[in-house]
């Protein structure tokens, strides 16, 4: 039970941060940190432990996610809906930001269709921001607008 509302709560905090209209990159990148960073903290220790490694795992991915996202600007949000929209299962789109330096590497892992018939994708981005190289995993849905959005999984 535990397991299940420390969950509960992991995906309301990412959800949270995603919910605005205009949802900012950084909060994309969080919201899909946290989900994930929830999930492998759920799968730490037992008890009162595990809870306590969601709620950190949670915390821990939102920071990391969120730092990938402040980074990209507009140019690089529209290469990763590029990637996603045209790359094979497997095939990686790279490219660098010749204004800030940072790099990204995006890959979808995996396509299917959501319940309500939206086509979407599992994807890992690696990005080297500062120096500094980190990897997300995130899924995608495409939008009525044909846009790629970021959703929880």
């Amino acid at each position: 039970m535990k397991k299940i509302l420390a969950m509960a709560g992991a995906i309301l905090i990412a959800l949270g941060l995603a919910a605005c209209d205009s949802v900012s990159d950084q909060s994309i990148g969080a919201a899909t940190g946290a989900v994930l960073g929830g999930v492998a903290g759920s799968t730490v220790g037992g008890g009162d432990g595990k809870v306590a490694a969601t709620i950190g795992g949670t915390i821990i991915g939102g920071f990391l996610g969120g730092a990938i996202g402040k980074s990209m600007d507009d140019v690089d949000q529209l290469k990763l809906n590029q990637s996603l929209e045209s790359n094979r299962t497997g095939q990686s789109t790279s490219w660098s930001n010749p204004d800030n330096g940072n790099a990204y590497a995006v890959t979808p892992t995996r396509t299917f269709t959501d319940p309500n018939g939206q086509p979407c994708r599992d994807f890992t981005t690696t990005a080297t921001i500062d120096g500094s190289r980190k990897t997300i995993y995130g899924t995608a849905c495409r939008d009525n607008s044909g846009k790629w959005r970021i959703v929880s999984s």
